[in-house]
C-alpha cells in the first residue's frame, strides 16, 4: 500500500504561496500528472464551475511545465444528475494521481459528500499513492469536527460541532482543521482569527469537540504537507502552522518539520480495501485494465513519427520505430487503412 501525500492550505490557493505547494507537489508525482478538481464545495453557488474553473486555470499556467491534463468534477449536490454517486461524471477521479477541493461551505462540502461513491474514490486513490489537497472550506470539512463558519459568523447560529468527513479517522488519528487561523480581515474592530468567528467563539467551539481530538491551525498563505511514507509533515508558505492538544499548542513556522505522529499516531488499514465499498475497487480494476490496453502517450507518439518516416520513405528508420514500439509492448501492423497496434 502507497500512500499518497496530503496537503492542506490555510488560504490562497491561487497565490504565490499556493502556487509553490502545487509545484513542490506536481514534481513529486510521476507523469502524466492528471488533476481532479472537484466542484462539490461550492456546489450550492450557481457559478460552482468558475469557483473551481479558476482554480483549473491557475493550474494549468503555474504547471505548464508538467503538462497536466486537468479535469473539473461537477458532483456538486446529491439526488441530481450532478451527484457525487453518479459514476460518470467521476471517471476522471478513477485516473487522477493529483486531487483537489477548495473554496465553498465545509458544511455543505460533508454533507454532500459523505458516504458518497466521490469520496470513497478519493480515499481509495490516496491509498493508491494519489495526492490529495485541500484549500478552504475543505481543508475543514476532510476533519473530525467541522468549524461551521457560515452559520455562526454570517447567519448567527449559536456555536455549535457538526461532523466532518473525518478522512484520519481510517489512520486511526483524530484531527480536525482550521484556515484562516491568523486572519486579520476585520483589522482593530472585530477579532476574524480563527477563520473568521474569532478567537472567543473558537473556545466555545473546541470546549464542545472531543477533548483528545488534536487541531491544526493553519496561518494564511501558508499550509502543510504530510507525506505518510517518511512519517514527516512540513510546513511551507509565509507564516506558520499550530498544533493544538489537551495539554497546549506548538507553532511551527514555515520551514519547519515535525513528525506526522504529532498528529497522533497513525496506522494503516489492515487491507488496501478496508472500509472502501467492493464497488470503488472493482471500478478502479476495471479502468486499470482498460487503461493497460491503450497505448501510451509516448507510443502514440513513436506511431506518428514511423507513419511519418514511412511516408518520406526512410524505411530504416521505420523499421526502428517499430522495434523500439515493440519493446514497449505492442505490435505494429501496416494495413491498406494504415498503422494499427495490438498490445503484445
Amino acid at each position: 500500500m502507497t500512500i499518497g501525500r496530503i496537503a492542506f492550505l490555510g488560504s490562497g490557493e491561487t497565490s504565490l504561496a499556493g502556487g509553490r505547494i502545487f509545484e513542490m507537489l506536481a514534481r513529486l508525482i510521476p507523469d502524466p500528472l492528471r488533476v481532479a478538481i472537484l466542484e462539490t464545495p461550492a456546489g450550492f453557488e450557481l457559478n460552482a464551475s468558475l469557483v473551481a474553473g479558476r482554480v483549473g486555470d491557475f493550474l494549468k499556467t503555474r504547471l505548464q511545465n508538467y503538462k497536466p491534463t486537468i479535469d473539473l468534477i461537477p458532483a456538486r449536490k446529491k439526488g441530481t444528475e450532478f451527484s457525487p454517486d453518479n459514476p460518470e461524471i467521476l471517471q476522471p477521479l478513477l485516473q487522477a494521481n493529483f486531487i483537489f477541493m477548495g473554496p465553498g461551505s465545509p458544511s455543505y462540502t460533508a454533507r454532500q459528500l459523505q458516504g458518497t461513491l466521490a469520496w470513497d474514490i478519493i480515499r481509495a486513490r490516496h491509498r493508491q499513492g494519489a495526492t490529495l489537497v485541500f484549500a478552504s472550506a475543505a481543508t475543514i470539512s476532510v476533519g473530525q469536527s467541522i468549524l461551521p463558519v457560515y452559520e455562526i459568523y454570517k447567519v448567527g447560529e449559536d456555536v455549535h460541532v457538526k461532523d466532518g468527513l473525518n478522512f484520519f479517522s481510517d489512520f486511526g488519528m483524530q484531527v480536525s482543521f482550521i484556515p484562516h487561523w491568523n486572519s486579520a480581515e476585520g483589522g482593530v474592530d472585530l477579532d476574524t482569527s480563527r477563520c473568521f468567528v474569532g478567537m472567543e467563539r473558537f473556545d466555545q467551539w473546541r470546549a464542545l469537540t472531543p477533548p483528545e481530538s488534536i487541531i491544526v491551525g493553519l496561518d494564511e498563505h501558508s499550509g502543510i504537507i504530510m507525506d505518510f511514507e517518511k512519517q514527516i509533515c512540513d510546513v511551507h508558505g509565509v507564516s506558520s502552522v499550530t498544533v493544538a492538544k489537551q495539554n497546549g499548542m506548538e507553532i511551527y513556522p514555515a520551514g519547519a518539520k515535525f513528525p506526522l505522529s504529532e498528529l497522533g499516531e497513525p496506522t494503516l488499514p489492515e487491507s488496501l480495501k478496508d472500509g472502501i465499498r467492493s464497488e470503488v475497487w472493482a471500478m478502479l480494476e476495471k479502468f486499470n485494465v482498460s487503461e493497460e490496453e491503450r497505448p501510451s502517450a509516448e507510443v502514440v507518439a513513436l506511431l506518428e513519427q514511423r507513419k511519418q518516416a514511412r511516408a518520406s520513405k526512410n524505411f530504416a528508420e521505420s523499421d526502428r520505430l517499430r522495434d523500439v514500439i515493440s519493446a514497449l509492448g505492442w505490435t505494429v501492423k501496416d494495413t491498406k487503412d494504415g498503422q494499427q497496434l495490438e498490445k503484445r
